[in-house]
């Protein structure tokens, strides 16, 4: 028998999003003296603090003006806003899951964009 969880919601949120939602759920668990981490949300918490660069408001402004530009899907601006790449080749590999590439000129006004942020 298999269990089947319904699907509510969906939305993107950036890696310093998620830094700030999980230091609100590690303030909660280290206040009760009973209750453990588990090792998942440990290494969740972890990895967030390493990897989140600007605080939640930055990087949702950044996707929020990443999604303004055309050739900018909201999955690619999430994960431009995680990745903050500096040249056109780390921006391609976010692309590279797409039907299309970029040329330079877009390429660049997206790299103008995460500038202003980085």
């Amino acid at each position: 028998m298999t269990i089947f969880k319904e699907q509510l919601d969906e939305e993107y949120v950036t890696v310093s999003e998620v830094k700030e939602l999980l230091a609100e759920v590690e303030a909660e668990r280290a206040a009760d003296a009973d209750r453990e981490m588990r090792y998942e949300l440990a290494r969740a918490i972890e990895h967030v603090n390493t990897f989140a660069v600007l605080d939640g408001d930055e990087s949702r402004e950044l996707a929020e003006a990443l999604l303004e530009l055309e050739q900018v899907d909201e999955e690619a601006a999430f994960k431009i806003a995680d990745l903050l790449p500096q040249d056109r080749d780390e921006l391609r590999s976010v692309f590279a899951h797409g039907r299309y590439s970029l040329d330079g000129d877009e390429l660049d006004e997206i790299l103008n964009v995460v500038a202003k942020y980085a």
